[in-house]
């Protein structure tokens, strides 16, 4: 049985390139997803980190979908407290009136950023109480759904509240995590649910037993539907896919070890400063072995099996290849391959 696959997309910006010229190369892939079949592109919320531009994912979407036809455009996610739920509401009423049947909500409960962030969001703007996060996921439910919400006023009164005046169709609200939290909130609510399987592997198989055991059936979902998010980098060879992930494994080895994070490195520069540092050899093995990084033979038989192994129907990539010093700044050659030799799994 084949495999559907989907995209997440944290728009990586690296050395040199502009937020226009990452932006660019993000609404090119995800076209070029759309013409090889692939189910749906997602953009995450993140903030101020120098290698990622996808601080908005309405706005991404809206783009997107400008430029595909078919493909489900998304978050993946966005971060509930960061927002006011009625904003977010309206945002994703507005993307289905734009691009009926293809929205997707995926809701995270996590900032997205630094605890310095997480203080100017909340001084900044509105946002949301995060200890009321299912509250307000129920309200986004609601006030996105045909027939609006209703307010109760403490005098007895009511107040219709509606994201948009004349909604037809409402877009698909995901529940995102990787926690035991997130799979059983999901459970509880009927909805579908996804492990951050690419930045945290830990306790994905108690998450999916937990959401499977304690799913809820609701009118819009009826059984449990989930899937998981992985790193990938696919090449012609398994020589260029291990060059094309060094970046970004130099990355996942700034964050984590608290070094101060930079724009994403090319191939070559990521090969001279490893050369130097090693930055990555304490992470090369955890990378190696919770990626998904080979030829594209090697690739898709990997993935196959995983989706397997787990249930699943569907299977979203990140991909994280890196660029060539030499490759066009609003373009990403190395993503894009990773996509076509994976595409016999979207079909």
């Amino acid at each position: 049985m084949s495999t559907a696959l989907s995209v997440l997309d944290l728009v990586p910006v690296r050395t040199h390139q502009t937020s226009a010229a990452a932006v660019a190369a993000s609404l090119s892939l995800a076209h070029r997803a759309d013409e090889l079949g692939y189910t749906r592109y997602w953009f995450a919320e993140h903030h101020n980190m120098p290698a990622v531009a996808s601080t908005t994912p309405p706005v991404l979407i809206a783009a997107a979908a400008a430029r595909t036809s078919r493909i489900r455009v998304g978050s993946g996610g966005v971060m509930l407290p960061n927002h006011s739920p009625l904003v977010v509401a309206e945002q994703f009423a507005a993307l289905e009136a734009l691009a009926p049947g293809r929205i997707d909500l995926g809701i995270g409960r996590a900032p997205g950023s630094d605890p310095v962030i997480t203080q100017l969001l909340h001084r900044s703007g509105t946002t949301s109480d995060v200890e009321r996060f299912p509250d307000h996921i129920r309200d986004i439910l609601s006030i996105t759904s045909p027939q609006g919400a209703t307010v109760q006023f403490t005098s007895g009164g009511t107040y219709g509240v509606t994201a948009t005046p004349a909604a037809t169709s409402q877009p698909q609200v995901w529940l995102l995590g990787s926690s035991d939290y997130s799979a059983q909130l999901a459970a509880s609510m009927g909805l579908p649910y996804v492990f951050a399987n690419h930045f945290s592997g830990d306790g994905l198989e108690r998450a999916l037993s937990l959401y499977r055991e304690q799913y809820q059936p609701s009118e819009q979902q009826p059984a449990p539907v989930t899937f998981l998010t992985a790193n990938v980098v696919a090449a012609d060879t398994a020589v260029e896919a291990a060059a094309r992930a060094l970046p970004q494994i130099r990355m996942m080895a700034r964050l984590r070890s608290g070094r101060p994070l930079i724009a994403l490195e090319t191939v070559e520069q990521a090969a001279a400063a490893e050369a130097e540092d090693g930055l990555s050899a304490p992470f090369r093995a955890w990378a190696e072995s919770t990626w998904f990084i080979g030829d594209g033979d090697d690739v898709r038989r990997r993935l196959s099996d995983f989706a397997a192994r787990h249930g699943l129907d569907e299977v979203m990539i990140s991909p994280v290849a890196g660029a060539h010093d030499d490759e066009p700044m609003d373009a990403a050659p190395g993503r894009a391959r990773t996509l076509e030799l994976l595409a016999p799994l979207a079909e």
